[in-house]
């Protein structure tokens, strides 16, 4: 016996929603999508022309089709004609993949994706999937779809523009000197301008239009020889002169393009070269790329940033602007790994935002170790007498405090120092083990007081059984996303 199966008997067509398991994700899509504001679809309205279709059903399919591994418009047009769960999100419709890609390309389509982000975390805490105490921080480096040998370098082009302003200041002064061209207002001594050189081109061809007139005008040999060889200097100049201003717009457009970053790819601008986890080749080759950072709280990803600069110490800040400014408030514990340790992150945190910042620092686990405690060369290991502000070397030295130091880094964060130095190291049995100093150089210690309070806090904090639990949940929390 078979069960019933006859391919010329008619089937009634049925709400494909009975079809689908009562988990499916589809449902899930579904409810996210429909409880966006109609506010963020109002620019997809269209008033003329044929009706369009629905934004909220392109968002569905297209989201969908993501959870599907489905990037391609082309693939995301076949689900919908074979795909039980597309077919119902779509109703029936069949968009082409034309119409699928201009919706992605939509000005709009990225406030309509942070509004998904929003409303999946507001869904998550009303079904309290999530407790809302923590986040977890990590990022991760993609590779962008770019060539990877048409990198431009910052200081490269640096470097070049440096020359052109030399010899281009140069070349002005010989042609006054000559008095060739007449003086020129200029805006900044420094360097020329285009605007400048511009003009310096104008009156050059202005000299070069006269002597050929004057050529053209002579009928004497020796004459018109003369002028030729009078001409000859301003005409090559003026060549070199329009070719310095093509330079210099080449050269002001990379600069627009760097902003901070130290390089960029002509095949995708925004990409920057960075090097990637998966180095196939083991030679720290840099590839076209981006850093990609995401916020979770049970393994759901809650907010994304991505950012041009490849270190993560740098992405915090800007990162948690971003989290406040578009997708929800802070929680009381923000938890990250050593890459993000830093004093102007504690001080952001803590400061600016009266967080509470569950982030180790660099040698933060060396510190735990036996071996680490018991060298007696690591600093961090000398004894401190408070009443005289000094330490002790480990051939029982003093150290003394000598002076302050102020040091600033390229985002303009000021660190201060108080620098210490050991009255003598002449002939020290341990020199050799305790400092690179040159000969006839004392031991210096540079220390930062702020900075070693603020890792005594995340110590004290990590050794705290309730924090240090919910420290120990980021990698079962965030690493699994990637």
């Amino acid at each position: 016996m078979f069960k019933n199966y006859n391919m010329n008997q008619i089937v009634l067509p049925l709400d494909l929603a009975v079809k689908l398991q009562e988990n499916d994700i589809a449902f899930s899509i579904h409810h996210l999508v429909e409880n966006i504001s109609d506010e963020a679809f109002r620019s997809f309205v269209h008033y003329t022309g044929c009706p369009s279709y629905h934004p909220r059903m392109m968002l569905k399919i297209i989201l969908c089709g993501y959870t599907q591994s489905s990037f391609s418009g082309r693939k995301i047009e076949d689900l919908t004609k074979d795909s039980i769960r597309m077919m119902w999100l779509a109703q029936g419709y069949e968009p082409s993949y034309r119409t699928i890609n201009r919706f992605r390309v939509h000005p709009d389509m990225k406030e309509l994706i942070r509004q998904c982000f929003v409303q999946f975390r507001c869904q998550l805490v009303e079904e309290k999937l999530i407790d809302q105490e923590a986040i977890f921080i990590d990022g991760t480096k993609i590779e962008a779809n770019a060539n990877k040998f048409t990198f431009v370098w910052k200081k490269a082009v640096e470097k070049h523009h440096q020359k052109l302003v030399e010899k281009s200041n140069q070349m002005y002064d010989e042609l006054l000197e000559k008095e060739i061209i007449p003086e020129l207002k200029r805006e900044e001594e420094e360097q020329l301008s285009i605007e400048e050189l511009t003009q310096i081109g104008e009156k050059l061809e202005e000299v070069v239009k006269d002597y050929t007139k004057k050529i053209d005008n002579s009928e004497d040999v020796a004459t018109r020889k003369q002028l030729r060889r009078e001409r000859k200097t301003p005409k090559q100049i003026l060549k070199q002169v329009n070719d310095w201003i093509e330079r210099k717009q080449k050269y002001e457009e990379d600069f627009e393009i760097f902003g901070s970053r130290n390089s960029y790819s002509k095949t995708d601008k925004d990409a920057t070269f960075m090097r990637m986890k998966d180095d196939y080749m083991k030679n720290g080759q840099l590839k076209a790329g981006y850093n990609l950072q995401v916020a979770t709280e049970g393994q759901f990803t809650l907010a994304y940033g991505i950012f041009p600069n490849p270190t993560d110490t740098k992405t915090l800040i800007p990162f948690l602007d971003q989290i406040e400014g578009q997708f929800f408030s802070l929680p009381e514990h923000i938890v990250a790994d050593a890459g993000y340790g830093s004093e102007q992150n504690y001080d952001d945190i803590l400061s600016k935002r009266k967080r509470t910042p569950l982030i180790t620092y660099g040698h933060y686990l060396n510190e735990q170790k036996k071996k680490y405690k018991n060298d007696p060369f690591k600093t961090s290991n000398w004894t401190y007498d408070e009443e005289s502000d000094s330490y002790t070397c480990p051939n029982q030295q003093p150290v003394r405090f000598k002076y302050h130091s102020v040091r600033t880094d390229k985002t303009g964060f000021e660190r201060t120092f108080k620098v210490y130095e050991c009255e003598d190291c002449t002939d020290c049995p341990l020199r050799k083990n305790c400092t690179k100093a040159q000969e006839g150089n004392n031991r210096q210690l540079m220390i930062n007081e702020k900075w070693e309070q603020q890792k005594e806090y995340v110590r004290t904090k990590l050794s705290d059984e309730e924090t240090a639990a919910i420290y120990r949940q980021r990698k079962m929390d965030v690493e699994p996303v990637f």
